[in-house]
């Protein structure tokens, strides 16, 4: 039994040596073929390694402090060739200051004070559109031609009734010179008097319809007053731009037909939506500052001038008026812009392009530069804070005068996944994944994460597959400012969170078996997740 034993024991520990061998062996082998050998680059890359962060932070533009995520971070290495071929640029994070305020989504609008619409004075038929669509007309300019028999029988009415006046007046005259010697009675004279009156009466009854059906006083007091005209002119009323058009030649027409729409858009309205949990920041007379994608160099000044006292029972929002001029016509109906309601004093912080961020997973990332190391990039995890045109304000991951990709960090992160490697969590172990549609969930100590992006068309993935009865994380991210999507609801959960743009909402539920429904603010855009 002894002896037994004692074999037994010794095959265990060769067994496990072995064991110990083979695993060494294949780590250092793996190490090798993922270090690789500087000579043999092919010019594209030269590899990509994921480093931890160091006890003692270096000195140089990497050396500020990483963002709060535990993951390690990655560093990618690219030839100067490849560097050269993407277009890569590189350029220090600023320091910029934005007011600090309230950030809401606007709609150029017409002011509609200065917004008519056009229709004609009477009924007929149109045979002359001098005006296009979009054309500018001064006051009083001639936007149509009507052809209208009533106002050639008004015409005659006209010049039928001052011809029987003028008659009525001569024989006024001549009755007053016969009384005046006798040879008419009183009675004569008072019955042509009132007569005269009568006839009076008329004349200026058929003048003012006439002024009514559109034909202007100097015409009605010229010679040529007597030649009844067939043809209206229809006048633009004010000033401005021709937005609609509806006439044509040979239209019938009468005075409830809409035939032109004219905005004088000198001065606009912006409206933007407030939502309830911000009345309390907005006020009447509240500065504002407005701002354009379309214009990133345009920045207008304004106040807040109305405010609907009726909030939208679909949005859960008021509409905000703003009145600003726009003499250039640089703002255009319909433009989406940014309001910047004014509430606090301004705030510098550090600033960097857009064009720098990228999104990787749930996370966005930017590539810091070594100048000391050429073509090796790290990447960095930030959180953003408010937009202002092209730039973005960071809350969290650089500091100012960090060297950053600003233009190519695409071609980066193509490069980081094209190469496979990922950051593993802080326990170092990696996370399990679930398939969805478009993408992959993670499960990391018992919770569920996806992420999904919001943009121009919609919710990206629109539909995800979950395991039921298992804590979810699902995190929003807002890309687009053309999006309707300025917030996310879960009906059946009774779930509604804004999304502020380029910031990450996080919403945590647990999914039951079966579908759940979730959907932008006014209900236009609709995802699905599936739990099972």
């Amino acid at each position: 039994m002894t002896r037994h034993t004692s074999v037994n024991l010794r095959w265990t520990v060769l067994v496990a040596a072995g064991a110990a061998l083979l695993a060494t062996g294949a780590g250092a082998t793996y190490f090798v073929l993922r270090s690789g050998d500087p000579s043999r680059n092919d010019g594209a890359h030269s590899g990509m390694t994921v480093a931890s962060p160091p006890a003692s932070a270096p000195a140089g533009p990497i050396a500020s402090a990483p963002s709060d995520s535990s993951l390690p971070e990655v560093v990618i290495t690219l030839s100067q060739d490849a560097v050269n071929r993407a277009g890569i640029t590189v350029g220090p994070v600023g320091t910029g200051g934005a007011p600090a305020g309230l950030r809401l989504p606007g709609v150029v609008e017409p002011n509609a004070y200065r917004q008519v619409t056009v229709t004609p004075l009477i009924a007929g038929r149109i045979t002359r559109v001098p005006v296009e669509l979009g054309e500018h007309v001064r006051k009083g300019q001639t936007m149509a031609q009507v052809f209208s028999p009533e106002l050639a029988e008004a015409q005659t009415r006209y010049v039928s009734a001052r011809a029987l006046l003028e008659a009525h007046e001569r024989e006024l005259q001549r009755t007053q010179k016969l009384v005046e010697i006798g040879a008419a009675s009183r009675q004569e004279l008072e019955r042509i008097h009132a007569e005269h009156t009568a006839q009076t009466a008329e004349v200026q009854s058929a003048r003012s319809r006439l002024e009514l059906l559109g034909v202007p006083t100097a015409a009605l007091d010229s010679p040529a007053a007597g030649k009844p005209a067939v043809s209206t002119n229809v006048p633009a009323p004010i000033a401005g731009v021709v937005t609609e058009r509806h006439a044509n030649v040979g239209l019938n027409v009468d005075p409830a037909t809409k035939v032109f729409t004219v905005v004088d858009l000198s001065t606009v309205w912006v409206v933007a939506d407030v939502y309830e949990k911000d009345f309390a920041r907005v006020r009447v007379g509240s500065p504002v500052t407005i701002t354009t994608t379309a214009y990133p160099d345009l920045v207008l000044q304004g106040r807040v001038s109305y405010i609907d006292p009726q909030v939208s029972a679909d949005t859960r929002t008021a509409r905000a008026r703003v009145e600003v001029q726009n003499a250039r016509n640089e703002l255009r109906l319909g433009m989406y812009v940014d309001v910047l309601v004014v509430d606090g004093v301004t705030a510098a912080g550090p600033v960097m392009p857009r064009s720098a961020v990228q999104n990787v997973g749930d996370r966005q990332v930017v590539y810091l530069v070594s100048p000391k190391e050429p073509g090796k990039f790290t990447e960095r995890e930030v959180r953003l804070g408010q937009p202002s045109g092209e730039q973005v304000e960071v809350l969290s991951g650089v500091q100012p005068g960090d060297v950053i990709v600003t233009e190519g960090s695409f071609f980066v992160r193509a490069e980081r996944d094209r190469l496979g490697l990922r950051p593993q969590s802080a326990a170092g172990a990696p996370p399990t994944r679930a398939t969805s549609d478009s993408g992959s969930i993670a499960q990391t100590s018992g919770v569920q994460t996806a992420r999904v992006t919001v943009g121009d068309q919609g919710f990206e993935p629109a539909r995800l597959s979950l395991r039921a009865g298992v804590p979810a994380r699902v995190t929003f991210v807002r890309t687009s400012e053309k999006t309707c999507a300025t917030e996310v609801a879960f009906p059946s959960l009774k779930i509604k969170r804004a999304l502020p743009l380029n910031q990450p909402v996080a919403i945590e539920f647990t999914p039951s078996k079966g579908e759940l429904t979730f959907a932008c603010g006014v209900n236009m855009l609709r995802g699905t997740i599936v739990a099972e």
